[in-house]
């Protein structure tokens, strides 16, 4: 089978499309023919080994993916398709099956075949949506549900989505908005209609406005994009409030010691605890028309170094898909 494929760390440049032998399903897993898939954020740390970040992530990232090269060399980690093959103890899914999700630190998804534990990641497609719109929308789910579930939304709670055209972002305002909260997204001027449509009552364009310095406070500030800091946001927090990150060490350690000290709290963003239960969740919000997609470009498998490249960018809006099949 064709898949993308990186034999040692570094940019877009190291992918290439490579013939390699098509996974065989363990007895608990599923083979899925992938439609598409998605070229995202994690995407573009792991492949760089977090070089970006400083010589100690990188050690540690070495450590996680792989001191020389990377261990799961085939990359991609978000996927829809159908299902080819279903493992002996497999009872949850059938050949033939529609489905998508997250393949984790696996990776392998940006590839012709992908075998995926049943158990994990993985759901039966939206029926209303395409496979491209499938491919890219669980890993930016999963990552805004696990943070502002940390929050304890209610209605009316007031909560500002930093970064909200990306692809946690579009996921973080609309889940905001169907949880009852007033949502103010802060993204380009571009992008407020996109914004708007999605839930957000109120719109910051940060090229303009440094929402830190207007003298509002917010119960919430969710940081979609690693760019913010808590000590940079701490004012513009309530009493009470959360500051929700979706990065950075130094935040876990913030986690730890604000809930023990002062009444403005970090609660770091390590995605779903219920993965499985939230993309069902996610699925019945897309039939029933109350969550969306958000694709920005769509390329063939063969130009993964031009989609690879455009996400570095940081200006993607929603989500990159590669076509697959």
């Amino acid at each position: 089978m064709k898949a993308v494929v990186y034999r040692r760390y570094g940019p877009p440049d190291v992918l290439h499309i490579e013939e390699v032998p098509k996974p065989e399903p363990a007895d608990d897993e599923v083979l899925i023919k992938v439609h598409a898939s998605a070229v995202n954020r994690l995407d573009m740390h792991v492949r760089e080994a977090e070089a970006s970040y400083g010589l100690g992530y990188q050690l540690v990232a070495r450590l996680v993916l792989g001191v020389r090269g990377p261990r799961h060399p085939i990359a991609g980690s978000e996927f829809s398709g159908q299902v080819a093959a279903a493992g002996a103890a497999v009872h949850e899914f059938k050949p033939g099956d529609e489905v998508f999700g997250v393949t984790g630190l696996r990776f392998g998804a940006n590839a012709e075949y992908v075998a995926v534990r049943a158990r994990s990641r993985i759901a039966l497609k939206p029926g209303n949506i395409t496979f491209d719109e499938a491919a890219g929308i669980a890993d930016g789910f999963l990552s805004a549900s696990g943070c502002l579930r940390q929050a304890h939304l209610e209605r009316g709670t007031t909560v500002l989505v930093y970064g909200a055209s990306g692809s946690i972002g579009t996921a973080g305002v609309q889940l905001a908005r169907h949880l009852g909260a007033h949502v103010i997204a802060v993204c380009q001027a571009k992008d407020f209609e996109l914004a708007r449509s999605l839930g957000a009552a109120e719109l910051i364009d940060y090229t303009i406005e440094d929402f830190t310095k207007n003298g509002r406070q917010y119960d919430v500030i969710f940081d979609a994009v690693g760019k913010l800091s808590f000590s940079r946001s701490r004012n513009s927090l309530k009493s009470g409030g959360w500051y929700l990150p979706t990065d950075g060490a130094r935040n876990l350690v913030l986690a730890a010691t604000t809930r023990r000290f002062g009444d403005k709290r970090v609660a770091m963003g390590m995605g779903s605890t219920t993965p499985k239960q939230d993309l069902q969740w996610l699925k019945q919000l897309i039939e029933a028309g109350d969550y969306r997609p958000v694709i920005d470009r769509i390329y063939p498998m063969d130009q993964v170094v031009e989609a690879a490249r455009y996400v570095e960018t940081r200006q993607k809006v929603g989500n990159v898909v590669l076509k697959v099949s």
